[in-house]
């Protein structure tokens, strides 16, 4: 294990809690081990380790996230859902790949949307060109994907750009009309996708309510 990766195993297990791991356990299911830090600790502990590395390029960012991803800990995961957040401007639409990895494993909202929303759009945003247009059809692809998990990434990625004024909701209505026929053909995981749709149609119209849907969302 790297330095970094110790430094914050070790403090999220010293900020744990059973009796919040164990209602983390009855909340988010069996897939995961839980040590019950709190999301406050968790935030606190990347802080902390960026600042005992603060030379961390985009090749030792990556493949931190990747080591915290890669044992099945709730809260582990998170933190490198918060790295990546606090670093999303070292990444590039080449990263996309490692980030589709996380999405098909996370297979949690409390995973997802933040990946999706503070990672993967403002990654997106932030690109130019050629770069910006690659990633577009990455996306596309995630929209067409019957894994429902990445079909939420897609939809969720441009909620921060939307929700601001900007980002390119005929995309997103695009995207959302093909994951939502899609989703029909999925039984009873369709709702991960349909809620996906609901919840960023309903934070646009509070800002921006001249965005239309074509049609109402099954």
């Amino acid at each position: 294990m790297s330095d970094a990766a110790e430094f914050i195993d070790e403090a999220l297990r010293r900020e744990s809690s059973w009796i919040r791991a164990e209602q983390a356990q009855a909340r988010l299911g069996i897939g995961l081990h839980h040590y019950g830090s709190s999301i406050g600790a968790i935030r606190g502990t990347v802080r902390d380790a960026l600042r005992r590395h603060p030379r961390l390029a985009h090749d030792e960012v990556t493949a931190l996230s990747s080591e915290l991803w890669e044992v099945p800990v709730f809260e582990r995961r998170l933190a490198a859902i918060v790295l990546l957040q606090s670093k999303v401007h070292l990444l590039a639409n080449t990263d996309l790949t490692r980030l589709e990895g996380f999405v098909r494993e996370g297979r949690l909202r409390e995973l997802v949307d933040p990946l999706a929303v503070d990672v993967i759009g403002p990654l997106i945003s932030g690109l130019e060109g050629q770069a910006k247009a690659r990633a577009e059809i990455v996306m596309d692809r995630w929209a067409r994907e019957r894994d429902e998990w990445l079909c939420r990434a897609a939809l969720m990625s441009p909620l921060r750009a939307l929700r601001a004024g900007g980002g390119d909701w005929e995309a997103f209505v695009r995207r959302a009309t093909v994951a939502l026929d899609t989703a029909r053909a999925i039984s009873t995981e369709a709702e991960v996708v349909r809620e996906a749709v609901s919840s960023v149609l309903n934070e646009v119209a509070k800002r921006r309510p001249e965005l239309q849907f074509p049609s109402p969302v099954p």
